[in-house]
């Protein structure tokens, strides 16, 4: 594919503008005309991008730039997304657990900690049902699923390439796998922050909570806590495994790294054994669980019906934003760690953060450094591989669309009838209580 992103106007970023602004409005003056129509809105703005960019580049690079973000990008995502979906809503954690602070606390601390190791959309898959059914009884638990969507949709995944996609990317560029826990200690300290300042705005909550009269239900005999459809952790090991199989078997035979074209674009042998094992899994799950864990967990397919049809749209629209960070981003000056770690995280705020992590990645690997990380590209020193690591998985908590588990949480939060924030009323959450928190990481470790 030619280089068109040096010639790309900036006016070319409209529809993706368009298609945000969309998902940010809509929800809010017209509700029910969205949920009906968001599948038109995805079709006019991706239509409003593609039309001209077939017009200006050729019809043959437009379907080029299309199947290469659909096939090579959308479609391993969505399947991935769709296996943890089907695996993590056929587990059920059951028992009597009441929302209280403490309790809160201990959930998230937990997701958390599992989001690097079975990935962040599979940790908050896995942790959102009980987290909800513990706090069912609470009128004000908001900032429940918004702590949620901080901490185990995002910053949890910082610890390995399964955690999060950007890091994958680097294992698939020459990392080791274990190097990214080096990040331990911006873990410790965010996830630190964030659960003392959760637990004093929960507290609060709880306290007004208790004042209305509201209390959980309190039985004879409590039932102990149990893992219902524990069978499926061997369903959701397999699709980590298929995961990080991607991105082994390209290094072990460069035959992996083969297969068939679709419209100009591979879709190499490693994805399609990936996609093949996931979609096993999916499968295997629903056939070994009863319905009752289904119905308990009150799953239904809206959730991920809407970000398979939203991520379309975001997908197809933001290609030309791609493609001009692609080509110029190694214009933008950067040289310090500090610089890196706030690009990358503004831009994955709002574009996939895997590409924009990959775009800095090769920029860095490029500057000719001699000592570091040893990459497939280059050698990248030790904290600017930090800095751009964090932005990516970090930043992502900034918005409902900077990484797809936030969007889906919002959603199964939303089905349970817990009202979340508009787009604009969720990022005065992130700013209020993330930008402080990345002001420390800047200060302590990138400056």
């Amino acid at each position: 594919m030619t280089d068109m992103g040096s010639s790309m106007p900036l006016w070319a970023c409209i529809p993706f503008a368009g298609m945000l602004l969309c998902i940010a409005i809509f929800p809010l003056v017209k509700a029910e005309w969205w949920e009906k129509n968001k599948p038109w809105v995805v079709l006019f703005w991706s239509a409003v991008f593609i039309i001209p960019f077939a017009v200006k580049y050729g019809a043959g690079e437009a379907v080029e730039s299309l199947s290469e973000v659909m096939i090579g990008d959308y479609l391993t995502f969505i399947v991935l997304l769709f296996g943890l979906f089907c695996v993590t809503g056929n587990i059920s954690l059951e028992g009597d657990l009441a929302g209280s602070p403490k309790t809160n606390v201990w959930m998230l601390f937990l997701g958390t900690m599992m989001s690097s190791w079975i990935g962040t959309t599979g940790a908050s898959m896995l942790m959102i049902r009980p987290v909800i059914r513990a706090n069912k009884w609470r009128a004000r638990k908001t900032q429940i699923i918004v702590f949620f969507i901080f901490l185990v949709s995002n910053i949890g995944g910082c610890l390995t390439p399964v955690g999060d996609p950007p890091l994958l990317m680097g294992f698939t560029n020459g990392i080791g796998f274990f190097w990214s826990l080096k990040l331990i200690p911006l873990l410790i300290i965010n996830t630190l922050i964030l659960l003392i300042a959760f637990y004093i705005i929960d507290r609060h909550a709880y306290r007004m909570d208790l004042a209305d009269g509201l209390y959980p239900e309190i039985k004879n005999t409590q039932k102990p806590v149990r893992l219902a459809g524990a069978h499926n952790i061997l369903f959701l090991a397999a699709i980590v495994g298929a995961v990080i199989l991607s991105g082994i078997l390209p290094k072990v035979n460069n035959i992996f790294s083969k297969g068939p074209s679709i419209l100009g674009t591979t879709l190499s042998i490693a994805s399609i054994i990936e996609i093949v094992l996931i979609l096993m899994a999916a499968f295997l799950s629903f056939r070994t669980t009863d319905g009752h864990i289904r119905r308990r967990n009150h799953f239904t397919w809206d959730a991920i019906k809407e970000v398979a049809i939203l991520f379309i749209g975001i997908f197809i629209t933001m290609i030309p934003a791609l493609m001009i960070l692609k080509s110029r981003g190694a214009d933008l000056g950067l040289t310090k760690p500090w610089q890196y770690f706030w690009i990358t995280g503004a831009l994955s705020s709002f574009l996939d953060n895997t590409p924009t992590y990959l775009v800095f990645f090769i920029t860095a690997a490029s500057m000719g450094y001699s000592s570091g990380v040893s990459t497939l590209t280059g050698m990248i020193p030790t904290v600017t591989l930090m800095a751009i690591s964090c932005g990516a998985v970090f930043m992502g908590a900034n918005t409902y669309i900077g990484n797809a588990p936030n969007f889906m949480v919002r959603s199964i939060a939303e089905e349970n009838g817990i009202k979340m924030p508009s787009f604009f009323g969720y990022m005065l959450w992130s700013f209020g209580c993330l930008i402080p928190v990345f002001m420390v990481d800047m200060l302590i470790f990138f400056i």
